[in-house]
């Protein structure tokens, strides 16, 4: 076979003698054949390696060493070789394992190359997804489990560690966009009592103050206030308060329920089907992100915000009517709370009576028949539609009370004359003065008497038996206080039932719980009572 004029001469050994120019496939050594036969009859043609150039097979005559100055052993694409071309019987070139004298620059270049663009497009693919990756993203967030041991307990404490902590600050929005209200204010779990200023373009006419029990929910309308609500005073204001029935399921009465149900006295049972959500951070402080059920009504399953000690940073779930809704803790805004007179008033350190406070309260009966009589104002947040307002007398001596009624809101007015275990009462016109004529008219007294019927008519008939037997049972100092520039220590006495007397013994406040659970108050001013028609109205019965 001739030799062909693209191929590169071979390098041969080193042996001080060159190879006959007839000769110009030589191959190293002179035992070995130095190429293939075109037919394989002479020297055989040796398979070739699956996958890589083949060597050609070894003779008994021993090559030249490996350490050969200038030859290396081939160790893989890139060491800068080019590997000979030999004939196949075929007639085709086929790769050599042979030494074959080093290849030029381009080969390494190209590698060089290839490697440089692999590592600039790896690198420009993860600059490229970097923006795309949010932390606390749900599809970046680990995949969520059920809750360990330790963390259904935390749940289980939620509540109790609430009430420990006595109260917090919050933020409660409810609803969204253009229907949103929001809230801020306190809940004060150990009262129970919330305390909020509503505000927000879904507020309406529940834009003003509120303050709320477990049992009662009083407002203050104010429609001029600032759309934005802000902190409540913290002494509020003590006139306009109305009682509000709150509706199941929805709007204040729910927001109510919400934020006082949280509190509780005794751990809840661990949460069964609760679920671990995400790590997270509010105001700093490290919480987990669970999702497991609480007692108070609204969403089965809301989403809580809890802390290493039990305690609940923020709630998101939905209330009974299915209203979406935020409730937003700061553990921190811990104010003592000033509940309206309708609420209870003040909080105070109750304690038992010193000798000097249960002689005051043994002498009422004689000093209220001293004193003859009082005027009186009540102002008595009894239902939605029974807001009521009275002015009158008491007399102590026939006893008998008799006072001209306005429930605010229907306009409806009534005088009511009561005595102990009876009261009558008859229409008045709508426009009619806000204060009794004296004295008493003849119809009233010769209306039907009837037992007490509702609260208004439960506080008169205790302020007249007040006259007749000291208070009975365990009394109790709540708290000291002023009413009219005057201090005054409240007692509060079985049944309900509280006195407002100062350090001489005089009344000036008797107050009554009513069974909506508001406190309603006859306010007294000391003094012989005139145009109360006792002695007529005695007579005349």
């Amino acid at each position: 076979m001739g030799t062909s004029p693209e191929r590169r001469p071979r390098r041969e050994p080193d042996t001080g003698t060159p190879p006959p120019a007839d000769e110009p496939g030589r191959q190293r050594g002179a035992s070995r054949p130095h190429r293939l036969s075109a037919r394989g009859d002479g020297d055989q043609a040796v398979p070739r390696e699956p996958g890589r150039g083949h060597r050609r097979g070894r003779t008994s005559t021993p090559t030249r060493p490996a350490t050969v100055a200038g030859r290396r052993r081939r160790a893989g694409l890139f060491d800068g070789r080019r590997p000979p071309l030999t004939t196949r019987p075929d007639g085709d070139p086929e790769l050599d394992g042979a030494g074959d004298p080093p290849d030029g620059p381009d080969r390494r270049r190209i590698a060089l190359a290839a490697l440089v663009a692999a590592a600039a497009i790896s690198a420009a693919t993860l600059v490229a997804a970097l923006p795309s990756w949010v932390p606390g993203r749900t599809g970046d967030a680990p995949a969520t489990r059920a809750l360990t041991a330790a963390e259904a307990d935390r749940v289980a404490a939620l509540r109790v560690t609430n009430l420990r902590d006595v109260r917090a600050g919050v933020r409660v929005t409810v609803g969204a966009d253009g229907a949103r209200t929001e809230l801020v204010g306190w809940v004060d779990w150990a009262r129970p009592l919330v305390y909020l200023d509503v505000g927000g373009p879904g507020a309406g006419d529940d834009r003003g103050l509120v303050q709320a029990t477990a049992s009662a929910l009083l407002v203050r309308p104010d429609p001029g206030a600032l759309p934005t609500p802000a902190r409540p005073p913290l002494v509020p204001p003590a006139d306009r308060w109305r009682m509000r029935s709150p509706a199941g399921g929805h709007g204040l009465g729910a927001v109510r329920d919400l934020l006082i149900g949280l509190g509780a006295d005794r751990v809840d049972p661990p949460a069964t089907d609760g679920r671990w959500l995400r790590g997270d951070q509010v105001g700093g402080v490290a919480v987990d992100v669970l999702q497991a059920p609480l007692a108070p009504p609204g969403d089965p399953l809301p989403t809580l915000w809890v802390d290493a000690d039990a305690r609940l940073h923020r709630l998101t779930g939905r209330l009974a009517d299915g209203t979406p809704v935020t409730v937003d803790l700061t553990r921190a805004d811990r104010p003592t709370l000033h509940p309206v007179d309708a609420l209870g008033g003040r909080p105070g350190q109750p304690r038992a009576l010193t000798d000097d406070e249960a002689a005051r309260l043994a002498a009422l009966p004689a000093r209220l028949r001293a004193l003859g009589g009082a005027t009186v104002t009540v102002a008595a947040p009894l239902g939605p539609s029974a807001n009521l307002r009275a002015t009158g007398t008491v007399n102590w001596t026939s006893p008998s009370a008799y006072l001209a009624v306005i429930e605010e809101g229907s306009g409806r007015r009534t005088l009511r004359w009561a005595r102990p275990g009876r009261v009558a009462e008859v229409q008045r016109s709508p426009d009619g003065p806000a204060t009794p004529p004296a004295p008493v008219p003849a119809a009233l007294l010769a209306a039907p008497a009837r037992p007490p019927g509702d609260d208004l008519d439960r506080l008169l008939d205790a302020a007249l038996r007040a006259a007749r037997h000291a208070p009975g049972g365990t009394a109790v100092r709540i708290r000291e206080d002023r009413l009219d520039d005057r201090a005054v220590d409240v007692f509060e006495l079985p049944g309900g039932r509280r006195l407002w007397l100062d350090r001489g013994g005089l009344p000036h406040r008797m107050e009554l719980r009513a069974g909506s659970g508001v406190w309603i108050g006859l306010d007294l001013t000391p003094g012989r009572a005139a145009g109360s028609g006792g002695s007529s109205a005695s007579t005349a019965r």
